[in-house]
């Protein structure tokens, strides 16, 4: 289990479990259909805890670009690391989103709506306006970082002594996504991660789908760009609260 096989398998799960929620509940025929927004966003909370506990104790658990930049500019993460992190990440996110074409594709042949065809691999937005479109995903993923930054490790005691939590240590941040997404997700589907919608979109674009309809590709760089901004501006003013001269 290296940091590149930890990075693919995490993220090839977030996404095989949290864009399979989205088939499940667009999706014509499957026994999710239309159950909402509120099974959406927890169930993508709970497929980010599932990657967590895979690829935190070999990998760290980036499992995003977004991260993964983040934690460079704040010196936390090796600069030369960082391509090799999302390329793993990239490739997982790809095998993630196959695999829900194979699992739903009675289901997605059943489906006559491109658009929700669509939906299960990449994100688009409620009212297209590429401006707030953008925005809405820089604002989500600052939330996303700047959070993390603060994440805690359990300790007891005046001394501080570390307190192993084992795999429920991942739970704070699936609680993130789960907020991020019921606050914030509306707008665009809170991406918040460019390999989740990198990665699923290019999949769609390649495969023998039934009746497929558009990629999308003019929105394609709003979900990428954002949370690349979102995660620098997040990085940036942690370094600011926590210099020292």
């Amino acid at each position: 289990m290296t940091e590149f096989v930890a990075e693919f398998i995490g993220t090839a799960l977030i996404i095989l479990l949290g864009n399979g929620v989205v088939a499940n509940v667009v999706l014509k025929g499957t026994k999710g259909n239309d159950s909402g927004w509120m099974v959406i966003t927890t169930a993508w909370a709970l497929a980010v805890f599932v990657g967590v506990v895979i690829a935190a104790p070999y990998s760290g658990a980036h499992l995003n670009p977004a991260v993964t930049i983040a934690l460079a500019i704040t010196q936390k993460f090796a600069w030369i690391k960082v391509p090799y992190y999302i390329l793993a990440q990239l490739c997982g996110a790809m095998a993630g989103a196959f695999l829900v074409w194979v699992i739903y594709k009675d289901h997605f042949d059943l489906t006559e709506d491109k658009g929700l065809k669509a939906a299960p691999f990449a994100t688009s937005p409620a009212i297209r306006n590429l401006r707030s479109n953008l925005f809405s995903e820089i604002i989500g993923t600052f939330v996303l970082i700047f959070v993390i930054f603060y994440f805690t490790n359990a300790e007891m005691g005046t001394e501080k002594t570390p307190i192993g939590l084992g795999s429920i240590g991942a739970i704070p941040v699936a609680f993130l996504v789960w907020v991020i997404g019921l606050g914030l997700g509306g707008t665009t589907g809170y991406a918040i991660n460019p390999i989740r919608d990198l990665g699923p979109r290019i999949i769609h674009s390649i495969i023998p789908m039934k009746g497929k309809g558009s990629s999308d590709w003019a929105y394609a760089w709003v979900p990428i760009v954002g949370p690349i901004l979102g995660a620098a501006l997040a990085a940036l003013l942690y370094l600011a609260l926590n210099f020292k001269y």
